[in-house]
């Protein structure tokens, strides 16, 4: 919706709109018309004490029981005490040096009290509150609407309190002038919706409940909408920039390659790469989303198009988050290929960490084209580095790369590269169309020939016998002639704010244990510079170390068959996905893979249900629903959000994942039957606000 963007200082005033701008963010009449409450409550209506957290600020209705003034020595010559209580439990208000306050706190009156929860002396207090007391001269018909009507209690700060940003509220609404709405009218009928004006006064100021349930339903109709309007207006625009189709050649590097494979393609991976080849043949830019569970053969999927691209003369640049997985990728690519195939595509791995002569010579290799797949990390964003014909871009992990980053690689073709993006966390349908709604998206789904399932344990951290028997599981795998890998939450005891096991305490224990007695056990974390990470990775892979303690470093793209034990400690300190991925890291080869969930999670927890769900469900796509079903209203955009994607407001994935399906389709249909949006200039002026306020982000 086309807001005002009016600053707030022209409006509220200098003060209140500096402190609105630096406790709440809030700097624009927009900014604090979508500050929507987080929830009503009445003049009837009692909020319970006895459930108070400590140490949070928040808001209360509640009615003055007495107050007592005593007198002290010193600065504070005065503490006058009131008690206030919502039926269920009592409540100390305390104010130092204001005895004038007990004029208006006496017993009966009711108000909204607002400050920080503490505890002093075994009791909850609020320390100078701020409060709003309700009238008692009031009819009685003006009494029952008036103890009837909703309170919004609005997401507040210490320092801006949820009646200050109502009252702020009732001044930007007493002013504002008619809104241009942008939802065609046929869909507004169709959905029975308010107008923009309406909706915006029933959610700030309701008479009823009835009124402010109607207002929040027209305003997540309308963020459906336009999530998904400006995600398929991407999509659009993409398809009207020009690209170089790439077609393989007959008897080209991809038939030769395939030619030589010594396994048959999944039908998952012959469906995906039939998908990709027919984009790569268009002349506008693939943007596909390639999902599937770890061990799926994604990287092949990818290969095989970079092989294609290579076919038709262009070069391919895959992007990794971290020097170790884009290493990984280089040797596995390699060997894919074999030495003679590796040599003629000139495969080249560029990465901030090479040697000055090694970086000099990949970056000619590129520049001059003769380097048709490129491996590399953040250092392909630089500067320095030119393509000679950038076809495709290949992005491993997308979330962990800012939009920012991502085009940067894309600028650097001659015309836009066709961009193929990977992830390895399942992302639900209804996420997908909310997150990744501007992209086609394919998954892979099947696992390869003899892959067999990884047998999962949650294991009890309180549970003395049970813990010990892990590391003598441990110690059997690796008497088998496996390898195994050990998980923390963090490096070492000095990182207070994470809560968990360390790499540096527990390889200390593991190497005094006796059943791991003669073992070699080596460390691994992102404090080590990327020679030290990658020697180590190497020696593992090789079978020189029996056990690795490391931390998530070991999450992505970490590819050891041989490696068959894995134990997290501290699961509980995990998210799902993340535990899935981990995981993965084991049974890739033809044994069996066991992984052990060490937890202190207390009995019926979310975090306990987590794991377990982990331990009992093998399939990626599946955990991801039950992941989103268990976040509720969590940040279930999790870090997709850092690529510069709109937080969502009022709309939420789960509650409303029907509403965003339906929206999708009428979107859909809206742009087919009017492109250039010549029948909804309102829709098209937001649109084109929306991508002009992107562009400006990104510099």
């Amino acid at each position: 919706m086309l807001l005002p963007t009016t600053s707030l200082d022209r409006v509220l005033g200098d003060k209140t709109a500096k402190s609105f701008s630096k406790n709440l963010g809030l700097f624009t009449v927009a900014d604090l018309l979508q500050h929507y409450p987080r929830r009503y409550s009445n003049r009837g209506e009692l909020t319970p004490i006895a459930n108070l957290p400590i140490g949070e600020s928040l808001s209360i209705v509640a009615e003055v029981v007495d107050a007592r003034e005593r007198r002290t020595k010193g600065r504070v010559s005065h503490i006058l005490e009131v008690r206030i209580t919502d039926g269920s439990g009592f409540l100390s208000l305390t104010f130092f040096n204001q005895a004038w306050r007990q004029k208006d706190l006496r017993p009966g009156v009711r108000g909204l009290f607002a400050g920080k929860i503490g505890e002093y002396q075994g009791k909850l207090q609020l320390a100078h509150p701020d409060y709003e007391l309700f009238t008692d001269e009031v009819s009685q018909f003006d009494a029952k609407a008036w103890a009837d009507q909703p309170i919004p209690i609005y997401p507040a700060s210490a320092t801006v309190t949820t009646w200050m940003i109502q009252k702020a509220m009732g001044i930007v609404l007493d002013t504002l002038e008619p809104i241009a709405d942008e939802v065609p009218p046929a869909l507004q009928k169709k959905h029975k919706l308010l107008s923009i004006n309406q909706a915006l006064e029933q959610i700030h100021r309701p008479a009823t409940k009835s009124e402010a349930s109607s207002a929040k339903k027209t305003l997540v109709y309308r963020e459906a909408f336009l999530l998904q309007a400006n995600l398929i207006q991407r999509r659009v625009n993409n398809e009207q920039s020009p690209a170089t189709s790439r077609v393989s050649a007959t008897g080209g590097y991809l038939e030769r390659f395939d030619a030589e494979l010594p396994f048959t393609l999944t039908s998952g991976q012959s469906e995906v790469g039939e998908e990709i080849r027919k984009d790569l043949a268009k002349t506008y830019p693939m943007n596909r989303l390639l999902q599937g569970e770890v061990g799926s053969g994604k990287t092949l999927v990818a290969l095989r198009a970079m092989l294609s691209v290579a076919d038709s003369d262009g070069q391919s640049a895959l992007l990794a988050p971290t020097e170790v997985l884009a290493s990984q990728h280089f040797r596995s690519i390699e060997k894919s290929l074999g030495e003679d195939l590796a040599k003629e595509v000139g495969l080249t791995l560029l990465t901030g960490q090479l040697p000055t002569d090694a970086r000099k010579k990949a970056m000619l290799q590129v520049v001059s084209g003769k380097a048709r797949i490129v491996i590399g990390t953040h250092a392909l964003f630089s500067e320095k580095v030119e393509f000679y014909d950038l076809g495709l871009v290949v992005i491993d992990e997308q979330h962990r790369f800012g939009v920012e980053q991502r085009d940067r690689l894309r600028l650097k073709g001659k015309l836009s590269p066709h961009v193929l993006t990977m992830t390895a966390t399942p992302i639900p349908r209804t996420l997908a169309v909310t997150v990744f709604g501007d992209m086609a998206v394919s998954s892979l789904t099947e696992l390869p020939a003899g892959r067999k399932q990884i047998d999962s344990h949650v294991v009890r951290a309180g549970d003395k016998a049970l813990v010990a028997r892990v590391w003598e599981r441990v110690a059997e795998e690796i008497a088998k002639g496996h390898q195994g890998f050990v998980v923390c939450p963090k490096i070492d005891e000095s990182e207070k704010e994470q809560s968990g096991a360390s790499v540096e305490k527990t390889i200390l224990q593991l190497r005094k244990n006796p059943a791991l007695s003669g073992l070699r056990i080596q460390e691994l974390h992102g404090r080590m510079d990327a020679d030290q990470k990658a020697q180590i990775m190497q020696a593992f892979v090789k079978k020189e170390i029996d056990l690795l303690v490391s931390t998530t470093v070991i999450e992505v793209g970490v590819d050891v068959p041989n490696a068959t034990a894995m134990v997290i400690l501290d699961a509980d300190n995990f998210g799902m996905s993340q535990l899935h991925q981990l995981r993965g890291r084991v049974g890739r080869g033809s044994a069996k893979g066991l992984c052990l969930l060490l937890t202190a999670a207390e009995d019926d927890s979310i975090a306990l249900q987590r794991i377990e769900a982990v331990a009992g469900e093998s399939d990626g796509f599946k955990l991801s629903e039950i992941d989103l079903e268990l976040r509720r209203e969590g940040d279930v955009l999790g870090a997709t959000q850092s690529g510069g994607r709109s937080s969502l407001l009022l709309l939420r994935v789960i509650q409303d994942s029907e509403l965003i399906q339906k929206v999708r389709l009428e979107v859909e249909e809206l742009f087919e039957s009017d492109p250039e949006l010549g029948n909804s200039p309102i829709l098209r002026a937001l649109l084109e606000q929306v991508n002009s306020a992107e562009n400006l982000a990104k510099g």
